[in-house]
């Protein structure tokens, strides 16, 4: 009656469990002992029985009926301490009552389901370290050993391995197996067994074993990776899950990722990743991704056994372990130039960009790191831009996860490798959201100060407006201007939207542009659509046979001329919608600029050193924007109204610097580090603060003062307003003065 649902609720209301307790003295009769044991196995099975039952001390009293003459009252009392033993108070009780000789002693019981109930209640007692140091001293894993010996047990072999499976997690333990002999019986029975569920424990008790370093050598030289191998060719999707993940966690001993390609083990893996099992799925990609991992060899085994298109496929599987350990392997196999090509052209780009919008951590972390290991090269950085990759990726920069975000900056740090690639960063914002990260002492890291810096790097007019400052190795090019100084937390314009905007009283942007426009492409002219039967008319596409077939029949001369009238109709078109389509914006030539560099690769270029060329540049410089001007009169150098003038007379606030004829230090040290890049000579540009900016350069002196020494260069300011060519040390009090009101 204690089995129905409505006789325990009645039974917990009476609380009967004391009574029934009691009916257990061992004063009482044996059928008293076997219905009382009984009634409390059904009972034990809920929680709130099950504490009352340990905190009346009830478990000693199970024990000691464990060694009953009667095998009804061992087998309840043994069903009661399974359910037990679910709570971790009476794992460690069963040990502290010395519980586990008499456990023990029942596997040599006659019945099966005493035995199999006594290794269930081991199997789960065995997950404490103590409890499985009692068990080893008690001779327990001899017991089982010897059960996985005997073919005529073979009923209680699943049960055994994973009590086997719990033990093996002991160092001590496994060195004891393998000196009775009792990991080669293991592995034979992994081998030879008929029953799946037999060798998938098996498999099970391999992946615990191999939990350490010194145990995975122990198995490694009792050659596992055979048994393993062969594990994956049996028909059973429980026993190949378990087999790849005894593979994966094999992998972590270098000797046993090389064995299992000698084997040809990487062949039956690749092939489940096919499988519609999920959860086979997710082994074998996590056994790739541990057999590729710093292993050249295997990764090329994997691409031999077509194993590319899979692992792309399983990009967009639901599965999300799956998906994450495909990523793994596909990095691993990045690593090799030749096999990224591979990768690529199976799409690899567009399944990694719809993997980029997952919302799993593990998952991103894994698919980003993918996307900058194959992000190497500029044909797949030019995919990611054409499939839309940059847009998720810039989003994963702001993420609140520190690993997705640290692989993100990585990612964009690879990405940002040419020019259009970080401009469209730049545009989605990546830059905003670096520097974001950069004010933040939490969220910065050491990827995305170097993602910020290659970013600043390829795009130097950026650069120069968040830092104000460009070194010596930071070339100026075509398409250069300067937005002025910015704050951290500003976004910047870029140079077309701030071409159309209206004129206003901020200050003007300076562009730098000595690039020739490319010749505008002729228009077509009109084609006269003229029947061939009309005067002087030609068809545009004359028939090949029309020599040939000199007596055509009405009907078919008539269709052809038809054929050719509607050919002739849609080729006039084609050019029509071509001419139509929307002109790209280009930035306006400065052919005044253009001169300045064709005068002073002439007049400077050519001087014997670069002191020489210092000195000459500059004063070409300061005659260019309006001469030198003393340091007390500054007051009366109009350039503002100057540059203003510009600015209406161009109709814009952006303007070409080879137009600026009164120009102050900024604009000065601006066309010196311009023109002194296109000649190459080395110098760096710092802005300052009130329109300041100067141009620091490295000089060598001439003559060694001692001979047959070599001194390192000196950093000198060069002065374009008050005495130019004049050169004054850094730091030094005139050229401190220099960069200062």
């Amino acid at each position: 009656m204690a089995s129905h649902n409505d006789v325990k609720k009645l039974l917990k209301k009476l609380d009967v469990i004391p009574s029934i307790l009691a009916r257990l003295a061992p004063a009482e009769d044996t059928l008293i002992h076997e219905f009382a044991s009984l009634c409390l196995a059904y009972l034990s099975v809920e929680y709130t029985s099950k504490v009352q039952i340990f905190e009346l001390d009830g478990l000693d009293t199970l024990i000691r009926l464990l060694s009953s003459p009667d095998p009804d009252v061992k087998k309840n009392s043994l069903e009661c301490i399974y359910q037990l033993v679910q709570d971790f108070p009476s794992r460690a009780a069963i040990r502290e009552l010395n519980g586990i000789p008499p456990l023990l002693e029942l596997l040599k019981s006659e019945y099966p389901v005493i035995q199999q109930l006594a290794l269930k209640t081991l199997a789960t007692i065995t997950h404490d370290a103590e409890t499985r140091l009692a068990h080893r001293e008690n001779q327990g894993f001899e017991q089982l050993i010897e059960i996985l010996g005997n073919n005529e047990l073979n009923d209680l072999h699943v049960e055994t391995l994973v009590v086997v499976s719990n033990c093996m997690e002991d160092m001590d333990t496994v060195q004891l197996i393998q000196q009775t002999g009792g990991l080669d019986k293991l592995l034979q029975l992994a081998e030879t067994s008929t029953l799946p569920e037999v060798q998938m424990n098996a498999a099970k008790a391999i992946t615990n074993t191999a939990q350490s370093n010194e145990n995975r050598k122990i198995l490694h030289e009792q050659e596992v990776e055979k048994t393993l191998v062969t594990l994956l060719r049996v028909d059973h999707e429980g026993l190949r899950t378990a087999a790849c993940q005894a593979i994966a966690i094999m992998c972590e001993n270098l000797a046993s990722k090389d064995e299992f390609r000698k084997l040809a083990g990487i062949q039956p893996i690749v092939q489940l990743l096919n499988s519609e099992n999920a959860e086979v799925k997710k082994a074998a990609a996590l056994a790739l991704s541990n057999l590729t991992n710093a292993n050249h060899l295997n990764a090329n085994a994997v691409i031999e056994a077509e194993g590319t298109e899979a692992l792309v496929q399983l990009l967009t599987d639901q599965m999300v372990g799956a998906v994450a350990y495909a990523a793994d392997v596909l990095t691993n196999m990045c690593t090799q130039e030749a096999l990224r090509s591979s990768i690529l052209a199976q799409g690899a780009m567009q399944a990694l960009t719809e993997a980029l919008c997952s919302t799993d951590s593990l998952v991103l972390s894994k698919v980003v790191l993918a996307v900058a290991a194959l992000a190497c090269d500029s044909d797949a950085r030019t995919e990611l831009r054409n499939v839309g990759g940059l847009v998720p990726l810039v989003k994963l920069l702001d993420s609140k996860n520190d690993e997705v975000r640290r692989n993100a900056c990585w990612a964009v740090l690879v990405c940002a490798s040419d020019e259009p690639t970080t401009i469209e960063m730049c545009r989605l914002g990546a830059l905003n959201i670096l520097q974001e990260i950069h004010l933040s002492t939490s969220r910065k890291n050491n990827f995305s100060e170097a993602a910020l810096q290659r970013l600043f790097d390829s795009n130097l007019s950026i650069k120069y407006s968040f830092t104000g400052c460009l070194s010596s190795s930071n070339k100026i090019t075509d398409g250069f201007y300067d937005y002025g100084q910015v704050k951290p937390d500003h976004k910047m314009i870029i140079l077309e939207e701030l071409y159309k905007q209206k004129v206003n009283q901020h200050r003007p942007v300076v562009f730098l542009n000595a690039k020739p426009p490319e010749p505008a492409l002729t228009e077509l002219p009109p084609v006269e659509n003229k029947s061939p039967d009309s005067p002087g008319g030609r068809s545009p596409t004359p028939s090949k046979n029309s020599n040939k077939d000199k007596t055509p029949s009405k009907g078919k001369s008539k269709g052809k001329k038809e054929e050719e009238k509607t050919k002739e109709e849609e080729e006039i078109k084609i050019p029509q919608e071509v001419i139509v389509e929307k002109k790209q914006w280009l930035l306006p030539y400065d052919p005044i600029f253009h001169s300045l560099i064709t005068n002073v690769t002439k007049s400077v270029l050519p001087l014997p050193n670069t002191k020489e060329q210092v000195v000459a540049l500059a004063v070409f410089v300061a005659e260019k924007m309006g001469g030198p001007v003393e340091r007390d009169r500054l007051h009366e150098f109009f350039w503002e109204l100057h540059v203003s003038e510009l600015k209406f007379q161009l109709q814009s606030n952006v303007i070409p610097i080879g137009q600026i004829k009164k120009g102050t230090f900024y604009h000065r040290a601006l066309l010196f580090k311009a023109l002194a890049d296109r000649i190459g000579i080395n110098c760096s540009l710092v802005r300052g603060e009130y329109n300041r900016a100067w141009n620091e350069v490295l000089l060598a002196d001439e003559v060694p003062k001692a001979p047959g020494k070599l001194f390192p260069p000196k950093a000198y300011a060069v002065d374009l307003m008050h005495s130019p060519g004049h050169l004054m040390k850094k730091n030094s009090p005139e050229a401190i003065q220099y960069q200062c009101i």
